[in-house]
């Protein structure tokens, strides 16, 4: 019988630089906060040194939804005061990262590199878990690499040393985030626990996050890339699954929501860094969309965030109006 404590269907990743608190807040009003949403990771190292900037990450206070706080790191002892920490500065759940793929976080001793070291992870999951009256649960994928496949192995060390619930990326760290996740190790790791399991991997509309829930019999399905520039592919996915009707997202709604996260970043991290992190995100909202191409070029060049902002204006104007000059 599964342990019940997922109290959602769908969870937006943690993905660092990206599900900070103004994309937080966006997916949470684009989705009348119906989906769980996870911070992107807070190195406990640096929190243990103090780190500001670390440490607004880590803090989600102000946010009135739930955040589920997610923790990097390779030394045990150090979870014990960051779980802490989380926990007061508001986190509604605490997650465990043991599966990012990245160099920089390997080299420091966190993500994936714990996967082959069961027992420092055991350790780290269970000094998390005493330091907590939070749920905590683990982010992991399918091995290091097509030799050393152990999720389901890693999984069932998750649940014996109390993660309530396990994230499972249907990817090796080898393949990062190339080649095709392999959901039937997903499905074998939820065969292998009695706690629930979210399916992670390919899924970008309504149609996979279905497959997912069929065919690896998750409890829930976790989001990443496909919402990037499209919030709104979390709610379709959402009502699809509770058998609602889809939203449909007009060019005008776009362009709305973008304006709302462009006035979020500023707010949260002042015009300078605001600026240059809207140029990532402007060329995701904008895929598809008519001269595309000419208008990013030109956006990259804007020194000056109201001027960026006008422009922005500008150029959606004239999508809506259906010019083009």
């Amino acid at each position: 019988m599964t342990n019940r404590f997922l109290k959602n269907k769908v969870y937006l990743a943690p993905m660092a630089g990206i599900t900070d608190a103004p994309m937080r807040r966006i997916v949470s009003e684009e989705t009348q906060q119906t989906i769980g949403l996870v911070s992107e990771m807070v190195a406990v190292n640096a929190l243990s040194y103090k780190n500001a900037k670390t440490y607004k990450i880590a803090d989600v206070r102000d946010e009135p939804y739930p955040v589920i706080v997610q923790l990097m790191g390779g030394d045990p002892a150090l979870f014990e005061t960051a779980a802490k920490l989380v926990t007061d500065l508001g986190a509604s759940g605490i997650d465990i990262n043991m599966g990012c793929p990245v160099r920089k976080i390997i080299a420091s001793g966190g993500g994936a590199v714990l996967m082959q070291d069961i027992i420092k992870a055991s350790k780290i999951i269970e000094t998390t878990v005493h330091a907590t009256h939070l749920p905590v649960s683990v982010k992991f994928r399918t091995g290091w690499d097509c030799e050393h496949i152990n999720a389901v192995e890693f999984a069932k060390m998750c649940e014996k040393s109390g993660a309530k619930y396990i994230t499972v990326h249907g990817r090796t760290k080898a393949q990062g985030y190339s080649g095709k996740a392999d959901w039937d190790i997903i499905r074998r790791v939820k065969e292998a626990v009695s706690i629930e399991v979210i399916g992670n991997g390919d899924i970008t509309d309504e149609i996979s996050a279905q497959q997912m829930l069929t065919r690896a019999n998750a409890d829930a399905v976790m989001i990443g890339r496909a919402a990037l520039g499209n919030p709104w592919v979390l709610q379709q996915i959402h009502n699809s699954l509770e058998g609602k009707p889809l939203p449909d997202i007009s060019i005008t709604h776009r362009f709305q929501t973008l304006q709302r996260h462009m006035a979020y970043l500023q707010d949260y991290y002042g015009q300078k860094i605001a600026l240059g992190l809207s140029r990532k995100y402007v060329c995701w909202y904008l895929k598809n969309c008519y001269e595309v191409k000419r208008f990013r070029e030109q956006y990259m060049k804007i020194n000056n965030f109201k001027l960026a902002m006008e422009a922005l204006d500008v150029y959606f104007q004239k999508q809506i109006d259906g010019v083009s000059k």
